[in-house]
């Protein structure tokens, strides 16, 4: 794997001078304890010295780095330039500054974020995944290639406008390179088929909240019928599931030449009043959630340049795929959720024990309404299931409020992997071999080391 040379500048700055100090550890101890760090640790621990370097590439470059990370909240401020975001931890509530490659992410619509991986649409309305943590950028087929876009071309040949239609029956509407986007996407994700062993980019977009689908490699999207106004996706043992606006479930399988359907939960509700969500959580249970805007009057006699969306309520219900039902539940108890543009998550506080239990962490996710006011304030915090209250994420607000802050969950993860080299063999036959439970009483030993000098290391910001 190779990273983009500023990558160690992320999240390090000049250590101080501990090196003499620092444990002289075998590669295999290193990459162990390596595997138990979290990225913004992880890749300060890798610009400390030349063998811890070689710890972290080596363990990144086999790909055995599988450590569960804290989401966080991507956002640009107004004082960074147009090519910077920065990144909020929820861990360490601190905010590391990113500078993203070409083209600006101030320019760009952010419509997705799944994997590590945000999926964003340019001034041409073209579709990019990008990983901010590695600087990796894949091109997504083109949007001509959508079922209800064709391109307008001028007298050479370029494209210079777009042809959308909403409905097959109705003459389509034009629109300019760069307005397209805020009328077609809604939501995208990338996911990974285990079966297949590739990456797959999953997009909703107008007319009617329809599903295209392209596999990483693709040069075209493939359409999904039934356009149902789908609002979210989750893809489950290499099937995917999608959830439309009358809570309806359906369930694809990607694979093979003909794409195949299967309904799994008839309609739940006769009005689309709410956001609805699809999520797995931990023990492999699908919920859906729905999400309920306050009632703050907007529509009457409103000022648009000031009206603020406010969540004002969140419906949990476990999916029934058995009994083809809904069954509501009333607290999450040591889990939380995670909704927004990015993919919805169900997490456990035992495995993250720096989020509150029996919260909904949230942002903004209404696309045409986020567009249409771009200097309006967010809806983001923390909404308390137990008393229906709303928690500030961070006081005072850190981000612009464009592009929309998104959560992201932080990865080293390749889409497209090149071969990599075999783990490499001992120096020595005669090397010292640690027995497992010494290796395990090390290891430790070594991680409370380690912290600790991480953490002198902060201390000095």
């Amino acid at each position: 794997m190779c990273f983009h040379p500023t990558l160690h500048n992320k999240f390090s700055i000049d250590p101080p001078l501990m090196e003499a100090t620092l444990p002289e550890l075998p590669l295999d101890i290193l990459m162990d304890i390596f595997t138990l760090l979290e990225i913004p640790d992880l890749v300060r621990a890798g610009s400390v010295c030349p063998s811890w370097c070689s710890a972290y590439t080596s363990l990144c470059n086999l790909g055995q780095y599988k450590q569960s990370q804290t989401p966080c909240l991507l956002y640009t401020c107004e004082t960074d330039s147009e090519s910077d975001a920065r990144l909020y931890n929820l861990v360490e509530k601190r905010s590391y500054k990113l500078t993203l490659p070409e083209p600006p992410i101030r320019s760009r619509y952010l419509i997705g974020s799944s994997n590590g991986w945000l999926v964003t649409a340019d001034d041409r309305s073209e579709m990019h995944l990008l990983n901010p943590i590695t600087m990796e950028q894949i091109a997504l087929p083109s949007v001509i290639t959508l079922q209800s876009v064709a391109p307008i071309l001028d007298e050479t040949g370029a494209v210079y406008k777009y042809n959308f239609w909403t409905r097959a029956t109705h003459p389509p509407r034009t629109f300019a390179l760069d307005e397209l986007r805020r009328y077609l996407h809604r939501k995208a994700f990338v996911f990974y088929d285990t079966s297949a062993e590739r990456y797959i980019v999953v997009l909703i977009h107008n007319p009617r909240g329809q599903l295209s689908f392209a596999w990483i490699g693709d040069n075209k999207w493939t359409w999904l019928p039934p356009d149902r106004y789908f609002h979210d996706c989750v893809y489950k043992d290499d099937l995917l599931y999608a959830v439309a606006g009358q809570g309806e479930i359906f369930a694809f399988n990607l694979r093979g030449p003909i794409v195949t359907e299967k309904l799994i939960v008839d309609v739940a509700k006769d009005y689309i009043w709410e956001n609805i969500y699809i999520v797995q959580a931990p023990c492999g249970d699908l919920l859906q959630v729905w999400r309920l805007e306050a009632e703050n009057g907007y529509g009457g006699d409103v000022d648009n340049a000031t009206y603020e969306n406010h969540t004002g309520k969140i419906d949990i219900f476990k999916v029934d795929t058995t009994a083809e039902k809904l069954v509501k539940i009333n607290s999450l108890v040591d889990h939380v959720l995670v909704l927004g543009l990015s993919q919805s998550l169900c997490l456990s506080t035992e495995e993250y024990p720096q989020l509150k239990a029996n919260r909904v962490y949230f942002t903004d996710d209404d696309q045409l309404y986020l567009s249409g006011h771009k200097n309006n304030r967010r809806d983001i915090g923390l909404f308390d299931l137990k008393n229906n209250s709303i928690e500030e994420l961070v006081s005072p607000q850190l981000w612009s409020n464009w592009p929309p802050p998104i959560w992201i969950t932080p990865a080293l993860t390749e889409l497209c992997p090149t071969k990599v080299p075999p783990y490499p063999t001992p120096a020595s036959t005669s090397q010292f071999y640690y027995p497992a439970s010494l290796r395990a009483a090390y290891i430790f030993f070594c991680i409370t080391i380690i912290s600790a000098y991480l953490i002198s290391w902060c201390s000095i910001l």
